[in-house]
């Protein structure tokens, strides 16, 4: 008997606390939403194609005219971020570009490709708008940062299915109060460390929801 319990400590009893780690649920709070239904998208992408944030989980960030020059940014959020989750269902990455930076974009996407999980880049998807548009747009998330010079932030931002921009506010769960409207694209602990959290208890979120909504077909499929 002490034997058994001995080998389930050592064995066991680790695997099962790391499945539960790993799954997203050990924060279990529901993430805070930082500004209710903003506003969706008005834009097309190059080749014409209208998206929305409606019904989607997406992670919404805005280039900035210079995008090869941040390129090191959108290297970091494919790594970290794009090819753990790419494969759920209704998950999109939207950026807001700068008309006239077509052609980086397209260069962007080129150099994303080959590190590209299967080489799949279908979810990476840019609009363009005019520079001031964009700066409008973004006054009605109601945030914290701004914008710099070249209509871009390293930050990005979780959007959820009714386009609640979602985040941290207020209390953590060590009692201490906490604000994050965005993740800092240049860091690549921040994105490892806290986004990677978030977007695990938001599609958790989902999956309870659709668990509990279709409790005999959740199985079956990914969000």
């Amino acid at each position: 008997m002490k034997k058994n319990i001995v080998l389930f400590v050592l064995f066991i009893l680790p695997i099962v606390a790391y499945l539960f780690f790993a799954s997203g649920i050990n924060s279990f709070a529901k993430l805070p939403t930082i500004t209710e239904k903003i506003p969706d998208l008005k834009w097309k992408t190059a080749d014409g194609q209208s998206i929305t944030l409606d019904n989607k989980i997406t992670i919404l960030g805005f280039t900035g005219s210079k995008v090869l020059y941040n390129e090191g940014n959108f290297f970091n959020l494919n790594q970290k971020i794009y090819n753990k989750n790419k494969n759920f269902k209704d998950f999109q990455f939207v950026m807001i570009a700068p008309k006239g930076s077509e052609g980086e974009v397209k260069e962007l996407m080129e150099k994303l490709k080959p590190i590209a999980e299967d080489k799949d880049i279908s979810k990476w998807i840019f609009v363009f708008a005019a520079p001031e548009e964009i700066r409008e747009y973004y006054s009605k998330l109601n945030l914290v940062g701004q914008l710099d010079d070249n209509a871009g932030t390293a930050n990005v931002y979780i959007v959820d299915k009714a386009r609640n921009l979602r985040g941290r506010k207020g209390k953590n769960l060590e009692g201490k109060e906490e604000y994050k409207e965005g993740y800092n694209t240049i860091s690549a602990a921040d994105l490892h460390n806290e986004m990677s959290d978030d977007v695990k208890i938001i599609l958790y979120e989902y999956r309870a929801a659709l668990k509990k909504n279709n409790p005999k077909t959740e199985m079956k499929r990914k969000i």
